[in-house]
């Protein structure tokens, strides 16, 4: 416990602080990639699940199931080391951008999917009488209104994915706990354990708490509003009455 008021291990890590900013600028840059890929496997994934050809919906159905029922760590060692016995070498930032788009993409496309469902039939049939196609009726006016209902979730799969930067460490990455490691365990660096794992754990917090308190209250404020709706709907049909 003494390690972690040893003011000659705070001054090596503020000494070496740029190590921790070069770390927390690589996550953050390996998040912002996933999300990107994630948001874009998710919405492609989303809309075969909800599609009225059969095939889309087998094949999104398959993917989903085998990524989010094998564990990210296997998959990123999968690409990482496929792509070096290939010879086809790969920046670790790239193999980390794709594995975790590719893994919380399953889940992005359960989001959507699960937003497209709650919108009620009558919304695709007065869409399909206005004479839009699929994508058009998505586009216009089922993707539209279902954003209140995915967005509380997929800011949930966003703090989740900058969590999962993490997982580079297994391959030797260049992310905040990749470098903090490297940090404790160096020659001239080693030794302040304590420290160095508290400052990558208040730098995370930094980033997911604030995300995570949105999509809270962002749920909660969408819930209030719905009881409130289907309370002034009751009221409306009982003075009807």
């Amino acid at each position: 416990m003494s390690e972690i008021f040893s003011a000659s291990n705070w001054e090596k890590v503020w000494q070496y602080r740029s190590t921790f900013l070069l770390g927390l600028e690589n996550t953050l840059k390996t998040a912002v990639f996933g999300v990107f890929l994630a948001f874009l496997l998710g919405i492609i994934l989303g809309l075969m699940a909800t599609s009225s050809k059969k095939l889309l919906r087998i094949i999104s159905r398959i993917y989903i199931e085998i990524i989010q029922n094998t564990p990210l760590l296997l998959q990123m060692c999968f690409l990482y080391y496929t792509l070096a016995f290939s010879n086809h070498s790969m920046n670790i930032i790239i193999v980390g951008i794709l594995t975790l788009g590719i893994y919380h993409g399953a889940y992005m496309a359960e989001v959507i999917r699960a937003g497209i469902e709650a919108i009620p039939k009558g919304q695709f049939e007065a869409a399909q009488a206005q004479g839009f196609g699929y994508l058009g009726r998505m586009y216009y006016v089922i993707l539209p209104q279902s954003i209140k209902i995915i967005l509380p979730p997929m800011v949930n799969q966003i703090v989740n994915l900058i969590k999962n930067t993490s997982c580079l460490y297994i391959v030797g990455g260049a992310d905040l706990i990749s470098l903090t490691y490297s940090f404790v365990t160096g020659v001239n660096t080693g030794g302040a354990y304590a420290p160095a794992y508290l400052l990558s754990g208040v730098l995370f917090f930094i980033i997911c708490f604030p995300l995570s308190t949105i999509a809270t209250k962002w749920e909660s404020a969408l819930k209030k509003r719905e009881r409130d709706t289907m309370g002034a709907d009751k009221k409306g049909k009982v003075s009807v009455a």
